[in-house]
């Protein structure tokens, strides 16, 4: 038996290439939408990928079962549990099994069997893998998707915060607890293969350990050392971060199946000042430069996201899906960004713009934003001359916040922006200045002219001994 480990740390994804070493066939679970890796690793370790699995229709990235169903003719395993709310709607056409609790598929002779563990998503399923072809006579481990992580549970309340359900959190939660009783009953070998890892918002706790057992998971998750539904119930709902607005656009997405890749727009690159303007009369750009570069220049109405680790998530929370978007990068990073949005769903890129070329022109026409640090800005904010906007989690802003800040996550500024006062400078706030460098950015783009950002965050506020409310 051949099974491969992929992790993609931008949106804290584990994806599985499981193969047949004996009869060259393969499966890919759970799968990101670039399909690049598991057919490099398909080919280098000889085997073809015929199949694909899900374990649920995923809320946080755009999966690969279509494109791998339609474009590469691999056969779907895919969740018929769950309502009709929460059934595949693409799969016409495609080669593809719809499966429930307890059914059994092959690949090779590795044996897949199911089994419905609905907490997370009404429809989740997980799948216990037996290699039969190593005269194996009971499961190695479970793919578990969303339902256990190391450490933590998938959690329930995505449905009612981010697709708007109401009422559908405290029954995922109680579902969890009856899934959780199956899942005790697994032998304690057994090993958990989860669909994501720390970072993650599909729950509240998740380790960074890429795998672990079902004994070491009975002995040190949280959840499992619940055996009251009522207590459980309270526990699981009680401080889950706050859901992506965009968790709503992917789980529409995944159920009625994304575009394929060969669909999407053509990006092409402006050479002219004038076609950028143009193109921001209806559309968006996003400028990925670091902060310090985009704080000393930028075309007004542009958006800063940052290329990194985050640039996924923040892309997801913040670009209007609707709207044509345009980057500002350089060639180099261009593919990789590309990768990055269309991960998220971002389809509708229509353009690039070579930063390099474009901060040589017309430099007195970009906009600017302060950056302060909180000595030079402190006697201000005591005197209640600027207005101290806090975009980091609410869970950080309970642990301790500055005197009189106003709270708005920084996913939520752009829908909340007219809870800003105009008559006063506005100081953008996070933990360490990166967070708050982007929403500075959505203030100025949205309008607000004299915005500025806090160097260094609460961090530099509280190394520099200057003082904070304990307790929101």
């Amino acid at each position: 038996m051949l099974l491969r480990y992929f992790y993609d740390e931008k949106l804290a994804h584990a994806s599985y290439l499981v193969g047949c070493q004996k009869t060259g066939e393969a499966i890919v679970i759970d799968p990101a939408r670039n399909l690049a890796p598991y057919f490099q690793v398909a080919k280098a370790e000889g085997v073809t990928i015929v199949a694909v699995a899900e374990t649920h229709i995923h809320a946080d990235f755009v999966s690969g079962a279509r494109e791998l169903g339609a474009v590469h003719q691999a056969k779907l395993f895919l969740s018929n549990e769950g309502d009709e709310d929460w059934k595949y709607q693409y799969v016409k056409g495609l080669n593809h099994q719809l499966v429930h609790d307890g059914d059994r598929f092959f690949i090779g002779n590795l044996l897949f069997e199911v089994m419905h563990t609905p907490g997370h998503t009404p429809e989740s399923i997980s799948f216990l893998l037996t290699d039969l072809g190593g005269n194996a006579d009971r499961p190695i481990g479970i793919f578990t998707g969303d339902f256990v992580f190391v450490g933590d549970i998938g959690r329930p309340d995505l449905l009612e915060k981010a697709a708007g359900m109401k009422g559908t959190s405290e029954l995922g939660a109680r579902a969890m607890f009856q899934s959780l009783q199956k899942f005790k009953q697994l032998p304690d070998y057994m090993q958990v293969w989860p669909a994501h890892g720390a970072g993650s918002a599909c729950g509240k706790a998740l380790g960074a350990v890429p795998s672990s057992t079902v004994g070491y998971e009975k002995l040190f998750n949280w959840a499992m050392s619940h055996t009251s539904e009522e207590e459980f119930v309270q526990a699981l709902l009680d401080g889950q971060p706050e859901p992506p607005t965009y968790f709503a656009v992917m789980k529409r997405v995944n159920k009625e199946g994304p575009p394929l890749l060969k669909e999407l727009p053509v990006v092409q690159e402006f050479n002219s000042l004038e076609a950028v303007k143009e193109s921001l009369e209806n559309g968006q750009m996003i400028d990925t430069r670091p902060f310090q570069k985009f704080a000393k220049g930028h075309l007004a109405g542009t958006l800063h996201i940052p290329f990194n680790k985050s640039f996924a998530n923040w892309a997801g929370w913040i670009v209007d899906y609707d709207r044509p978007v345009q980057i500002l990068t350089t060639p180099d990073e261009l593919d990789e960004i590309l990768q990055a949005l269309r991960a998220v769903g971002i389809d509708l890129v229509t353009g690039f713009i070579d930063s390099s070329k474009l901060m040589e022109r017309e430099l007195s026409s970009l906009e600017t934003i302060e950056e302060v640090t909180p000595l030079e800005i402190a006697d201000r904010v005591e005197k209640s001359e600027v207005h101290v906007v806090d975009v980091r989690n609410l869970a950080e802003w309970k642990e301790g916040h500055i005197q009189d800040a106003q709270h708005i996550m920084l996913g939520s500024l752009a829908m909340r922006l007219d809870e800003l006062p105009h008559d006063k400078p506005l100081l953008v706030q996070c933990r360490s200045g990166a967070r708050s460098a982007i929403g500075a950015s959505i203030l100025k783009a949205n309008g607000f002219k004299d915005v500025m950002n806090l160097s260094g965050g609460i961090l530099q506020w509280q190394i520099d001994g200057l003082p904070v409310v304990e307790r929101g």
